[in-house]
């Protein structure tokens, strides 16, 4: 569909709210922060140096710290150190610009993936803010060094649009909750909305749940994705995709919140 219009106006999918509103970030990134021990040397070599300070304040008022309240200063020097672990456990320091022969193009938090065929157009759209989960329920052991938090996971909701002439077929997918029980399906994702339309879509636009399709054409229209290149396999690599960026956005949030706090 391409217009972030419509998503607004949807109901918004179980796993969009789970991930809006009862993501882990906060509690598995706070274990994390708990779980390091940097050393002076590390600190003093990472991004910002806030515990030691040797930039007179720049507002005029005199004072000898970057920080004017005991909170902004132990607010960078919490950042500091987060910086450092969340670089150091980075995966995926680069984004890819192609995935799959689809071109990639980055606008903030949002994610466009493009392929041009001879007849028709495929644009899938999908934006990675509220999406990070962890793959399973971190197991806390206190004698342990450091507490297994699981992987955390971007599983974005998505749509796709094949784009014929003036005419698209849009779908918007999300990925599948649990683990597929063997004989009953393997998907990771499915549809939870369908709808083709002329030229621009706008509100008036009729669109189908995914939930209420005949389950044979909910088959038949799976099948038609698969063969547009919107695989299993596929959206594996576009969970790895999201997921790699998300962070790269996170640790850019972190250095902005640290130089905002020192004045920088």
């Amino acid at each position: 569909m391409n217009n972030l219009a419509k998503v607004a106006v949807r109901l918004v999918s179980t796993t969009s709210l789970r991930n809006a509103f009862g993501g882990k970030r906060d509690f598995t990134r706070t274990l994390w922060h708990m779980s390091k021990n940097l050393d002076d040397s590390q600190v003093s070599g990472g991004i910002l140096n806030a515990t030691k300070p040797s930039i007179s304040c720049s507002c005029g008022c005199g004072g000898s710290k970057h920080m004017h309240t005991k909170g902004e200063r132990e607010l960078v020097e919490f950042l500091t150190e987060e910086i450092l672990a969340e670089r150091k456990a980075q995966k995926n320091k680069t984004v890819p610009t192609n995935l799959d022969g689809f071109a990639v193009k980055l606008d903030g938090a949002e994610i466009e993936l493009t392929k041009q065929g001879e007849k028709e157009k495929i644009v899938i759209n999908f934006n990675v803010n509220h999406t990070v989960d962890t793959e399973e329920e971190p197991e806390i052991n206190p004698s342990a060094d450091k507490p297994d938090l699981g992987e955390m996971r971007s599983k974005p909701q998505f749509e796709v649009d094949i784009v014929r002439g003036n005419t698209t077929l849009s779908f918007t997918c999300s990925f599948l909750e649990g683990t597929p029980e063997e004989g009953e399906y393997n998907d990771i994702f499915g549809i939870d909305e369908m709808t083709i339309y002329q030229g621009e879509w706008n509100e008036k636009v009729y669109a189908v749940a995914g939930d209420v399709l005949d389950g044979y054409l909910y088959d038949l229209l799976m099948n038609l994705l698969e063969e547009k290149g919107i695989s299993n396999e596929f959206v594996e690599k576009l969970s790895d995709l999201a997921t790699a960026y998300e962070h790269s956005l996170y640790i850019g949030l972190l250095e902005n919140v640290s130089k905002f706090t020192t004045g920088k």
